[in-house]
């Protein structure tokens, strides 16, 4: 079994179950997933639950808004240990957590025909 460690402001290397309290999973409230879309909101920071890390999170975010998987490789932090983070941090009103976007060009519609071709096509290989 690897051990997960990270450097804290403080200089000394942390478990990350240190930094989301021994939790593994976010609040039941939120659905967070790799590309849910992550959004600040205009609150400012305040209280015991926006630590060092949370806080550092939230400053990723207000650089703009991007999916959950950029901000866990950016953050340098497991992705369980961001999606913990994030969920506070919307608790807490200052983020919104959205659904993942889909985007398709203006005019196309996704073909289910061509789509099972592409997933059979995958299979052969």
């Amino acid at each position: 079994m690897t051990d997960h460690w990270y450097e804290d402001e403080t200089g000394p290397m942390v478990r990350p179950y240190t930094v989301t309290r021994g939790r593994t999973q976010p609040s039941g409230r939120h659905t967070i997933d790799l590309m849910s879309w992550v959004t600040a909101l205009d609150a400012e920071p305040s209280g015991p639950e926006v630590d060092h890390a949370r806080s550092a999170l939230l400053d990723l975010v207000r650089r703009g808004a991007r999916p959950v998987v950029e901000l866990a490789a950016d953050a340098d932090l497991p992705l369980t240990v961001v999606r913990v983070l994030l969920g506070d941090l919307a608790e807490a009103g200052l983020l919104r957590i959205d659904p993942p976007r889909r985007v398709l060009p203006p005019g196309l519609k996704a073909d289910p025909g061509l789509l099972q071709e592409i997933v059979d096509r995958l299979r052969e290989l």
